[in-house]
Order: C-alpha cells, then structure tokens, then sequence
C-alpha cells in the first residue's frame, strides 16, 4: 500500500505527529516507571545478567517483568520503543501504522508466504500488541486442559495482566451494528462482555483504554522491578553463544547472545552472556520470545534444526532436531470489505474489532472493524477465520541475515475439511452481511449484496481470496522442540515462550493467552529456581 495522493494532507499529518510527539515523549507510559531502555549496543555488549529474553513482544515483556521479581534480565528488541508514536498509541490511528513498512525500521514488517498471502509482524516493543486490533479474550478450558497448564495459575496469571492493561470497551457506531447483524443471524446466545471464550455473540475486553491509549504488552514492564530489566533496543540476535561439555551429560549449554544493530551491518556482532553462578543448579537460561517466525528462525541460525537444512548454509548442527520450523499454521480467514456508506458517514474514524461471534460449535470465528487503506481512506469489513485448520506448512531459513524474513508456507486449505469448513464459514459471513441492521448501517437494501452461491462456487471462492488472520503460530511446538516446560530438547539453558510453541491458535484472538503465558511462565519458571536452589544447597552442606 503507498504513500497518500494528497501530498499536502501527508505534510499536515507528518506536522500533527511531530508536534504531538515533542508534547507527549516525555510522559513514556501514564506516568509510571518503566525500566531503563536504550538503542546503544555497546552499552549491553559484554555485560551479564541471569537471564536474557530475546523479543519484547506479547509474551517476551509479561516474562521479563515475572523474572526481573527476582533476577537481573536482560530484553532483547529488535524494534523501537512504541512510546510517543501516535500510530501505535492512539485508538484514531488504528491501523495506520501497518500501511508504511521497510525492509528494517518500521513498526510492523511485511512478508508474504510462498502461499502468495501478506502477512504481518510486529517490530517494535510490545510486539504485535503494539499493532494489532487489541481484542481480548481468554482461551478454553478445554485448550487448558490439552496443554497441560495449572488451572488456578492460568486464571492467576489472567488476573494480573487483567488488572494492568484490559478494559471494557464503548462499542463504536460499526461494532454496534454488526452486533445486531451477528444476532439476526442466529449466532446465540448473547453473552454481553465476557472475557472468556464462549459460543455465540460477546463483546470482549480491549487493551484500548477509556481515553483511546493502547497498553501493549510494553506498560507490563513496569509491573516488574525496573532496577532489574534492561532493554536493549533495535537490536537483532543473531545467534546464540554455546558452551560445551556440561559435566557428565551429553547436552551444549546455552551461555549468551550474538546480536546487530537492526538497521547496522550483521558483519559487525556483539555479544551479552549469562551469569555463571559456582552452582551449575543455579544458572538461568536465554528465553527466545520471538514469535512464530523469530524463533525457529533463530533457533535454525543458531545450529538447532534438521541437519540437512543447516547443512545448505554451512551453519554448523548443534542440535539435530527435526521439529524446528514444522507445524507451522495460519487460520485461513476470508474477509467482506464494503464500499463506504452515504457521504454523511464516508471516511468514518477506524475502529478496532470490540464484538465477535464465536459460532457453529467454535469452528469459526467473526469480527469485524474499521481499518485505513491509506491516510485518509477508511473501509469497513466483516471477516471470519477457521478456528482448527488442519492443513500446515513449514518454515525455513532463506539467507543468514537475521533481520530478514524467513521463507514461510502454511498450505492455506490443502485439506479438504478446511475447505468444507471454509464454505460453512462465509455461508455464515452472507448471513451477517445481509442482515437488517447491517444493511441500514451501510444504507443500502439487502438484497443488493446477496453473496449467495452454489457449494462449488463458494469453494471456489474460498481458494481464491483466502487471507490471513494474522494468528500464525507454530515452529517450535511443545513435544517436538520444547519439552512441557518450554526447554529446548537437547540443550540446556535454552527455552522458547511465544506463539511459536502453541499447535493450534488460543481462544478468539491468541493476545491474551500469550500475554497470560509469559507472566505464567515466568512464575513457573521462578519456582522452579527456588527449588534447584534449594536443592544445591542441601547438597552444598
């Protein structure tokens, strides 16, 4: 998508954010203490710190602020910091942000998968939550049950993002109306808000707050002890730092990071290194919260993936581990995009998704919302996503650079339930679209949007303009990576908490489950080091 026509209207607007960001940069997050940030690699280069988190994401920042409780951490981001940007922080802007991207700087990275479908990455700190539509909403219990996880420190670690970043939100004038379209349709029962994942119509929770402020996983950090975190920003890893021949077992152990400047030469490398505490017991580890891509990109850069991949790259094997970049899965999504409506309500303010439909026994789910296609055009759409496709692809490393995308497939529809389920899905999207109250929104009649078609026809259809919802997830799934407590199989000091671990994606929209998984992790995690501790220094005496 390009740069505005009206090279006056783009000159104002540029004016507007410099002027906005000159009053506001000085006020990072509401007032309260973030940790210490800073773009100076050779600040960081050196140092230690007991553990290192690389990706200060949805999950990378909630874990950072649980570890720093106790332990000096370091936090890895490639991007910038999201604070006195507009487009990141400000509800009007929804959207914008996602429109101008670069190869290396921009807060949200393109890259198409060999499918031929554009997808996004965010770039920036609080990751995708610092880009996203901001809805909420919990997982199942039934997605609980399957992983494995702690009920009561699920719901605990629910709570404590909760508290900090979720709100309930106004419904905007699209979001009300396609509500009642959702109703005519017959998706029931309505459940009003509800933050957790249920059948039928809800309004979920924002991290838009009551003034229109978004809080990204980013204000989670000062939840933390700040004296304790130091991000590193715009900064890329580049490997990790092994340490071999860890006493009498047969596993490398992890002892840092290499990194580069984002925007830098990937020639010139740096390096931060674990503590390496008297009692091996004691050492903490490097936590790849990268995301879907980053990390098993990482992980194959590092030397931690099939043999023969690594091989065509001359990255030499630590780790033979088949499952890295296997799994990998997007919800096929199919979206309604409609013309805007009488001139007295063209152009109207962007609106992030407030309402989902969670229908035919939660197979699929519906939002809509309000997005730019420019800076100064806006278009309304409906769209749905398969909630369980079967169909999955893999990722591989294209080239050694890791400020470059990696080369992704996720075999959108290749199975033929995902297609069936696809039909059923815009059948529902007809359903919506036609509906008395979508129709007077848009002020035009019924019948002269009638979507419907034969059953080859809207398989056709499904083929055809099949779409991302941006929750692609997999790489590095528990099982096959990542043991249950999220360590990498085969080497020591090495876990993965991100999207990257999950097989299917969580609940309506995957940001809660992840911002609840690093708090969640982080406790785990921490519990788990009082225990070793505990243990070395019985054996200590």
């Amino acid at each position: 998508m390009g740069l505005p026509q009206n090279i006056d209207d783009h000159r104002l607007l540029r004016l507007l954010l410099f002027l906005y960001i000159s009053l506001s940069s000085s006020s990072l997050s509401q007032g309260k203490e973030l940790p210490y940030m800073t773009a100076d690699v050779k600040e960081v280069s050196g140092m230690s710190f007991d553990y290192i988190v690389v990706g200060g994401g949805t999950t990378g920042c909630p874990l950072a602020a649980t570890l720093s409780e106790k332990f000096s951490v370091l936090l890895v981001e490639r991007g910038s910091s999201p604070y006195g940007n507009p487009l990141i922080t400000d509800i009007e802007y929804y959207g914008l942000s996602l429109i101008q991207t670069d190869e290396y700087s921009s807060v949200a990275q393109v890259f198409i998968s060999q499918d031929g479908v554009s997808n996004l990455r965010g770039r920036v700190l609080g990751g995708s939550s610092a880009i996203n539509g901001g809805f909420y909403s919990r997982v199942s219990e039934d997605f609980v049950k399957q992983a494995g996880w702690e009920e009561e420190l699920v719901q605990d670690s629910y709570k404590w993002v909760e508290s900090r970043v979720v709100f309930t939100p106004k419904l905007a004038p699209w979001q009300t109306a396609v509500e009642f379209g959702f109703l005519e349709a017959g998706i029931l029962p309505y459940n009003g808000f509800s933050l957790e994942h249920i059948q039928g119509t809800k309004i979920g929770g924002s991290i838009y707050g009551k003034f229109g402020k978004r809080h990204s996983s980013a204000d989670l950090l000062e939840a933390g002890n700040p004296s304790k975190i130091t991000v590193l920003l715009n900064a890329t890893v580049k490997s990790l730092i092994f340490q071999d021949n860890t006493g009498d077992r047969n596993e490398s152990r992890v002892r840092g990071i290499k990194f580069v400047k984002s925007d830098g030469s990937t020639d010139q490398t740096y390096e931060a290194y674990l503590n390496q505490p008297k009692n091996s017991s004691s050492w903490g580890d490097v936590i790849l919260s990268a995301g879907a891509l980053g990390s098993p990109q990482l992980l194959l850069l590092s030397g931690i993936g099939p043999r023969k991949h690594l091989e065509k790259f001359n990255i030499s094997t630590m780790v033979d581990l088949e499952g890295v970049g296997k799994e990998m899965k997007d919800n096929p999504g199919i979206a309604l995009v409609f013309n805007p409506p009488p001139k007295s309500r063209q152009n109207q303010q962007a609106e992030p998704p407030q309402v989902a439909a969670i229908a035919s026994n939660f197979k699929f789910i519906i939002e809509a919302g309000v997005i730019p296609v420019s800076f100064n055009s806006t278009r309304m759409g409906i769209a749905a996503k398969v909630a369980f496709p079967e169909s999955k692809g893999m990722l591989k490393l294209q080239n050694t650079d890791p400020r470059k995308n990696p080369l992704v497939k996720f075999n959108y529809l290749t199975k033929e339930k995902d297609v069936d389920e696809c039909v059923n899905m815009v059948r529902a999207l007809e359903h919506v679209a036609m509906s008395e109250s979508v129709s007077l929104f848009l002020g035009i009649q019924p019948q002269d949007k009638n979507l419907t078609r034969s059953e080859d026809e809207l398989r056709q259809f499904c083929k055809k303009n099949v779409r991302t919802y941006y929750h692609f997830h997999g790489g590095c799934v528990v099982g096959r990576v990542v043991d249950q407590d999220y360590r990498v199989l085969g080497v020591e000091g090495l876990r993965v908490v991100d999207g990257s671990t999950l097989l299917e994606s969580p609940g309506t929209n995957p940001m809660a489950t992840l911002l609840m998984l690093g708090r969640y992790q982080g406790i785990k995690i921490l519990r788990q080091r009082e225990v070793a501790s505990a243990f070395g220094a019985h054996h200590a005496t």
